[in-house]
């Protein structure tokens, strides 16, 4: 049975996977990124004969350019070959004028219940094999590395690596680890590390309550994810994380939940209950608008142009979700059919806005889309 290490020996030399600082653009056609993307190895050792339990994701591969993600036996999700190899991604890519995808690991990797120094273990071999791919190709990947996040000390030695050995910009997060919500102390040292380095934060929502009530109809995806996310930056706003950290650059998934459209009622609390709401930060949370990013995954115009006015043409970018039937099939093609947006705010939203989040080099990819 394979290893960790002896997957990684057969892989060739890593080099950087990401641009350096963004330049302005002189081209005419906008470059287009998908910042929501999702990737995983084309080969996973056995986990739980490594780690010596269960609880982890193995794959089971048809052999026909599919393969089943099981967890303890228990099919978890189907999945095809753009889910792990890189050429099928850039045909399609290029099928649907997606000019760079950032890619990030399946959120069901996160494995923040893992015991630390196993979920370390195993981001380590995640993010070199995300490194790996972008350095194969880099004019159309930029990764997002893993974290162990239930462990800080971990984690921040892992982000130092991402980003000191592998030239990681950006890491993605779940929007809880454990029962840890995003302002816990424990991750002080996370976020303090994250401004000190630059990079940009990508925050997923996860581990969605799916019991119960939540069982039927997709609920934990349609309607448990939204909540996640708006748990995660109602967090890090009440909790004062983004008062203690003014250069934190955090983007929320799938529009940013359901937060962009009950700002008003959570801005309402915050004034008339300020005992339960304001005591951990200063500042009204509408402060904050202008500063958060959000993708643009939201499947409607005007749920698009309300995102656009609370959060702010310079705040949104493209995300599809790929390759996952809920996310957007023609990424970019909702912000590219809307009327409703001029020409320069399209290219701000479908490219240049990513660009800046993530300080890319934009003349890489700029020359390679020409």
């Amino acid at each position: 049975m394979e290893n960790l290490e002896d997957v990684k020996a057969a892989l060739p030399p890593i080099t950087p996977c990401c641009g350096s600082e963004a330049t302005t653009s002189n081209g005419s056609k906008p470059l287009r990124i998908d910042i929501h993307t999702h990737i995983m190895p084309a080969r996973l050792p056995d986990l739980k004969q490594k780690y010596g339990y269960g609880g982890w994701i193995s794959v089971q591969n048809n052999g026909d350019g599919k393969a089943k993600m099981m967890i303890d036996g228990k099919p978890f999700r189907d999945v095809e070959c753009n889910c792990w190899q890189p050429e099928e991604r850039i045909k399609e890519m290029a099928a649907t004028s997606v000019d760079v995808q950032i890619i990030s690991t399946i959120p069901v990797f996160f494995n923040y219940w893992a015991e630390p120094e196993h979920c370390a273990d195993l981001a380590r071999y995640l993010n070199d094999n995300i490194a790996q791919t972008c350095s194969l190709y880099p004019k159309k990947f930029v990764g997002l590395a893993t974290l162990p996040m239930q462990s800080p000390e971990l984690a921040v030695a892992e982000l130092k690596r991402c980003v000191e050995e592998l030239g990681y910009k950006g890491i993605q997060i779940g929007s809880h680890i454990n029962s840890w919500n995003l302002d816990a102390p424990e991750l002080e040292p996370i976020w303090t590390a994250c401004e000190e380095l630059d990079v940009g934060v990508f925050v997923h929502p996860w581990d969605m309550d799916n019991k119960g009530r939540m069982e039927k109809y997709w609920f934990p995806w349609l309607v448990g994810m939204p909540c996640e996310t708006t748990v995660a930056i109602g967090s890090l706003i009440f909790g004062g994380v983004l008062e203690r950290h003014p250069k934190l650059r955090i983007c929320l998934a799938h529009g940013g939940g359901s937060f962009p459209y009950t700002i008003g009622r959570i801005e309402h609390g915050y004034q008339v209950r300020p005992d339960l709401c304001a005591t951990s930060c200063k500042q009204n949370p509408l402060s904050y608008l202008g500063r958060i990013w959000t993708d643009s995954l939201v499947h409607d115009e005007d749920a698009l142009m309300l995102l656009i006015k609370k959060m702010g043409v310079d705040k949104v970018m493209c995300g599809s979700d790929y390759p996952f039937p809920l996310g957007e099939h023609e990424p970019g093609k909702l912000i590219e059919e809307c009327e409703s947006l001029s020409e320069e705010d399209k290219a701000k939203l479908l490219g240049g806005n990513a660009i800046k989040f993530f300080r890319m080099d934009e003349t890489l990819y700029r020359t390679e889309a020409n």
